[in-house]
């Protein structure tokens, strides 16, 4: 009982930081998630730590994590307000409108964030675009569904970027393939 105070103190805090400035606490703590995601990539992968790459994911994270979720939940709350199947109209509105345009925003910026040029990034973008999208709607659609069916709007995007973990995980892996296959692939034109 001694280890729930503190615990239970946390949450407390987190819920009152969550309700007086929802925008900057989802915002730390999809920085702190992805990347802690990363990291857990990076080690799983058993290479060497790339810094840049954890940088690139705590300000994805940041940036984009907890802000894009935050607006687009509040945004579907007032347009299905009046829905007679409002959480099925808003889960489907987060994997084909949502989906689509984060998916891009992500495998764009975090190739920016890891010192690619907007050139590279575009390319890196659409080289992995079609099997990262598919890959979420297989592998997502049905956390994402629980999310909206039984989550609480206020909680959503922590449990959006909790699934996040380990879609970063599963994301780095597919990019770190993806890199290797090209540095390869360019070895070989060389000789």
């Amino acid at each position: 009982m001694a280890l729930s105070k503190p615990i239970y103190n946390l949450l407390g805090i987190y819920f009152e930081k969550l309700y007086t400035n929802p925008v900057l606490t989802k915002s730390l703590t999809a920085a702190t998630l992805s990347l802690g995601a990363n990291y857990i990539a990076q080690r799983i992968s058993g290479d060497d730590l790339d810094y840049n790459s954890l940088v690139a994911y705590g300000a994805f994270g940041l940036v984009f994590g907890g802000t894009c979720p935050h607006y687009f939940y509040s945004f579907i709350e007032k347009v299905t307000k009046n829905m007679k199947n409002r959480k099925m109209m808003q889960f489907l509105m987060q994997r084909f409108m949502y989906t689509p345009i984060f998916t891009v925003i992500s495998l764009y910026f975090l190739s920016l964030f890891e010192g690619a040029t907007p050139d590279q990034a575009q390319r890196k973008m659409l080289a992995l675009y079609k099997k990262v999208l598919t890959a979420n709607w297989t592998y997502l659609t049905i956390p994402v569904y629980v999310n909206f069916k039984y989550v609480h709007p206020m909680m959503r995007v922590l449990v959006t970027n909790l699934i996040g973990v380990f879609w970063t995980i599963y994301l780095a892996q597919k990019r770190k393939a993806a890199a290797k296959k090209r540095s390869s692939s360019s070895e070989k034109n060389e000789f």
